[in-house]
């Protein structure tokens, strides 16, 4: 049975073994091609394709016979204080957990789970314990009892003075920010991915060598740079391709909007679909993320700086945290203020610039990246060959512009403030990063100085906090800038470590 009423064990759905006979019989063929092309040339093609054949059906028949034993040995309770699994045949597992603990309730389905209306339905505490012990999987259950198992262990009173008008959608999917995937760096990525896997399968069926040769024909009578900035174009126009692919998979169908009870709902995703709840009184802030390429058109992604988002080693979602696609700043402004409960976004607040002195940190920074590997390349080109002298002086050349150009854009880009109830700190360049940490949810402070650091007047103050990352900086703020700014945030958190500043009625009197 796959439901019941509370109180009632209940079992996994039968048509858990369809999905997987399905997935064992690709996983069959994709292994089946190349070693039915191996086996072909020893022996006949009818010969080659039996063997693979009887493998395939040996693999999918003991497969679907052991996840049939895992579904019959599974079973779940839905108790008034806790929720049991019992699984396993020789080696029975029972695990548990209280209800009152329950902080998420997770469901994914890929296409043909989705085809026979089955869902994964993760549970967890929001606890990061390590070795799966927060969390329980129900893989599978039907579409509906996926939806009532969240609606029951999700259910909470609602919040004295809540407001049910601030109930709905935050924000829902403009097909307009696919404009902003091809220019993410995902992209780059895919085109070597797709490049490698071109190789990849060619040197499988033993063509990996004609492959090439007719690469280098296409470019016979092309020079050797040209066929390199060809080969990167090419490239970079498989990946922004891909980019828009997956960008449609994962953001389809997108909608964050706040359930009665206090939590926030994720629903996305064309093929695969996945909805991710979130309790409100686990979010400790947000994150404004704008990577280069994305910050270039006006544009950023949000995430949540909450607790318990931390999965277990071996299956990490870095995408469970992620509250809006890259959009509009303005957009992503709107909703983090929305999120947060604010009238103003904390993420848009005009922020504290920080000392010159960070700046000179930077490009020192910047310069001794690329003139270090200069000096080493003129060395041995004064030892050995003058050619490397040539290689130095280009690299300089062309690395020097951008690495001061990007040194300048990380010193405009570091600034802090308070705004609110929430402290907001903002640095990166490649990927600028704005928090927005609420004061109450912060625990601690470390201040990190470093000998220069000390010389030029800065240290690197670091919020404390059990959410998120567990510590966001404020790198390179000035000495009294940044206590200050950390006596302002919690009042009373330092200033049992701070010396006071010395009054001319302490003084001592000269002799």
């Amino acid at each position: 049975m796959t439901g019941g009423p509370e109180g009632e064990w209940r079992r996994l759905d039968p048509r858990t073994l369809l999905v997987t006979a399905a997935v064992l019989c690709g996983v069959a063929a994709g292994a089946g091609v190349p070693v039915a092309a191996g086996l072909s040339g020893g022996r006949p093609l009818w010969q080659a394709v039996g063997w693979v054949l009887a493998g395939a059906a040996l693999l999918v028949a003991c497969g679907t016979a052991a996840d049939w034993i895992r579904c019959r040995r599974t079973r779940y309770l839905i108790g008034p204080e806790r929720i049991d699994l019992h699984t396993g045949l020789l080696l029975l597992k029972h695990r548990s957990l209280a209800r009152d603990r329950i902080r998420s309730v997770d469901l994914t389905a890929n296409p043909l789970q989705r085809l026979l209306g089955l869902t994964k339905v993760r549970i967890g505490t929001g606890e990061s314990t390590g070795g799966g012990e927060s969390t329980l999987e129900l893989e599978l259950v039907t579409r509906a009892e996926g939806e009532r198992l969240r609606r029951e262990l999700l259910a909470r009173p609602a919040a004295s003075g809540a407001d049910p008008a601030h109930d709905g959608a935050l924000a829902v999917l403009d097909p307009r920010w696919i404009r902003y995937a091809p220019v993410s760096f995902v992209a780059p990525a895919l085109g070597g991915a797709a490049a490698g896997a071109v190789m990849q399968v060619s040197e499988w069926f033993g063509a990996q060598a004609e492959v090439i040769d007719w690469i280098g024909d296409r470019f016979e009578t092309v020079s050797l740079p040209w066929m390199i900035a060809d080969l990167v174009l090419l490239a970079t126009l498989a990946g922004a391709v891909g980019a828009l692919g997956l960008w449609v998979e994962m953001w389809w169908n997108f909608r964050l909007e706040r359930e009665p009870g206090g939590t926030l709902r994720v629903r996305r995703g064309l093929l695969t679909s996945r909805s991710v709840t979130l309790e409100e009184r686990r979010l400790r802030g947000v994150e404004r993320v704008e990577p280069l390429g994305v910050r270039l058109f006006g544009a950023a992604r949000l995430d949540a700086v909450a607790t318990g988002l931390t999965e277990d080693d071996d299956e990490k979602h870095t995408d469970l945290k992620a509250l809006l696609p890259a959009a509009p700043r303005a957009v992503a402004d709107r909703v983090a203020a929305e999120v947060l409960g604010e009238t103003a976004s904390p993420t848009s607040a005009p922020l504290a610039a920080h000392p010159r002195a960070a700046r000179g940190r930077r490009l020192r920074w910047a310069l001794a990246a690329v003139l270090l590997p200069a000096a080493v390349l003129a060395v041995l080109g004064a030892l050995l060959t003058p050619v490397l002298l040539y290689v130095a002086a280009g690299w300089t050349a062309v690395l020097v512009p951008p690495a001061v150009a990007l040194a300048l854009d990380a010193y405009r880009s570091l600034g802090h403030a308070l705004s609110g109830g929430h402290l907001v700190t903002r640095s990166g360049t490649v990927r600028r990063s704005t928090v927005a940490l609420r004061r109450t949810g912060i625990i601690g402070w470390t201040v990190k100085q470093s000998y220069f650091q000390r010389r030029a007047g800065l240290l690197t103050l670091t919020a404390t906090t059990a959410a998120g990352e567990g510590a966001y900086d404020v790198p390179d703020a000035g000495e009294a800038q940044g206590l200050d700014l950390a006596d302002r945030a919690v009042p009373g958190l330092l200033a049992p470590f701070l010396v006071p500043a010395e009054t001319p009625e302490a003084r001592p009197t000269p002799r």
